[in-house]
């Protein structure tokens, strides 16, 4: 094993992975190698599981004040501030992602930190009144060890937005990264270490789908979160009941971005170049169906001009569209835009990989609006995870509602009008864990619950409805005197 290997992070130690066996991470900007990494396999989650069970019990993390930890959290926050250039660079080399978005990728992730420490000494229970004789309360407590398996497409923020309020609650967690993605979940691994968390709170296990499956289906894993495919996702939750384990899956979207005759067009077509393009689309909450109201005039024309206007290249150059984290998901990309035109579809911009020589050996693929297609398309229902929208047209707010909700997902929304009874209607019609009116946040808001309906998963992530999977509840009841 090289010397320069990335290694696992178990019980606070810098590890090899027990059979020695490591993976290579590729820059998609060229396809060129950037990092070795130890692959974790079962050996290493049942060493890592046990490092978090032990710290669970341990005095130093058990017995810890929770204004301790609040105080903990924030040094955390501060380190991935103070290292924050360093990070961005990490991540977007990674992941391919433009510099400004990774950017502001590292604050979301110090934010989720600072957050969860502002409520980390307030997770306090209720008292229930019973009459004389009697005292009846509750208490929060943290449900043990958290099992997280997390994507490719935001690590920094999704290993900050799962082991932040694990950690707030007072759980250890063992965090499996994607292969696809591994290296700064491992930094933020290291930075909570220097900060003074003790070991085996937080063990990191960068691995495959079979390092996956031994973690969700451990069953010394208290609680399991997940984000990924809805095929994984239904296979992490088999594993976790199999334990009688509890579980939050986020899983797939199709979300609409739904624009109306009346709506500012100006904002709309800034809002929905973010909430469809960044990370070259690779977002569950990615606003992939335009349903545009037919009378909207002028609306598709400008966007079709601002899209042209996008710059396509490697991340570290700060462009408006990186990579496709890998070759295979270029490709799978550019699959469904074959489909789409098997399917009748027309490409207004875009439609396949750019021509431009000095991108060939990255994993590109062109913002594309494709028209043509009805709801039932594959390509207007399935999830592509790449930078393609599709445009539906629509007539009326009853019809909107009906297309918008026509889909095995639900996970984010977006409804553009300036009437505030059709944005009402939409608000509450809408089957979707999140509705943005006039606005986007395309999953970034730390303070904003974040799950879906149907197949886009249960359970909720960020905000204050997070903490509710890292604790339980007991009741303490207590006879005292004569109660007569």
């Amino acid at each position: 094993m090289s010397s320069d290997t990335r290694l696992l992070l178990v019980d606070g130690d810098q590890v090899p992975a027990a059979d020695g066996r490591t993976f290579t991470v590729l820059d998609p900007a060229d396809g060129r190698a950037i990092a070795q990494v130890a692959l974790a396999g079962p050996a290493d989650v049942e060493q890592a599981v046990a490092a978090a069970r032990a710290a669970f019990a341990s005095p130093e993390w058990a017995r810890m004040r929770a204004a301790d930890r609040a105080r903990l959290l924030l040094r955390i926050a501060d380190a991935i501030r103070n290292q924050g250039e360093r990070l961005a660079r990490l991540e977007s080399q990674d992941v391919g992602k433009p510099l400004s978005q990774a950017k502001a990728d590292v604050e979301s992730a110090a934010r989720y930190f600072e957050f969860y420490a502002g409520v980390a000494d307030k997770l306090g229970g209720s008292t229930i009144p019973l009459g004389p004789g009697l005292i009846d309360y509750t208490v929060r407590e943290p449900i043990g060890v958290s099992g997280q398996i997390i994507p490719f497409n935001y690590p920094l923020q999704n290993t900050a937005r799962g082991s932040a309020p694990a950690l707030a609650a007072g759980c250890t967690v063992v965090l499996k990264p994607s292969p696809e993605a591994p290296l700064t979940p491992l930094e933020i691994g290291r930075i909570a270490l220097e900060c003074g968390l003790p070991p085996g709170v937080l063990n990191v296990v960068p691995g495959d789908g079979e390092t996956g499956a031994a973690l969700a289906g451990h069953p010394d894993i208290d609680q399991v979160t997940f984000t990924g495919s809805v095929p994984t996702g239904i296979k992490v939750a088999q594993a976790a009941a199999a334990n009688v384990v509890p579980s939050v899956t986020e899983l797939g979207g199709k979300s609409p971005f739904v624009v109306f005759a009346d709506a500012d067009f100006d904002l709309a077509l800034t809002a929905i170049l973010g909430a469809s393009f960044s990370n070259a689309g690779q977002m569950c909450s990615a606003g992939t169906r335009l349903l545009l109201q037919r009378g909207a005039e002028g609306f598709l024309e400008r966007l079709v001009e601002k899209i042209a206007t996008l710059r396509v290249g490697p991340g570290l150059k700060d462009p408006d569209i990186g990579p496709l984290v890998t070759a295979g998901q270029r490709d799978r990309v550019l699959g469904y835009l074959d489909l789409a035109r098997q399917e009748g579809a027309v490409p207004l911009t875009g439609g396949g990989a750019p021509s431009d020589p000095e991108l060939a050996d990255g994993y590109y693929v062109e913002p594309t609006v494709l028209t043509g297609l009805t709801n039932d398309a594959r390509c207007a229902r399935e999830e592509i995870f790449g930078p393609v929208i599709t445009v539906i047209d629509f007539g009326d707010p009853d019809e909107a509602l009906e297309i918008a909700n026509d889909s095995p997902y639900g996970l984010s929304s977006y409804v553009w009008t300036r009437d505030i009874d059709k944005a009402m209607r939409l608000a509450q019609g809408i089957r979707a864990g999140q509705v943005y009116v006039n606005a986007t946040g395309v999953g970034t808001g730390v303070e904003l619950p974040f799950g879906g309906y149907k197949h886009s998963g249960w359970g909720r992530e960020k905000g204050l409805e997070a903490l509710a999977s890292y604790t339980q509840t007991k009741n303490v009841c207590i006879g005292f005197g004569s109660r007569s």
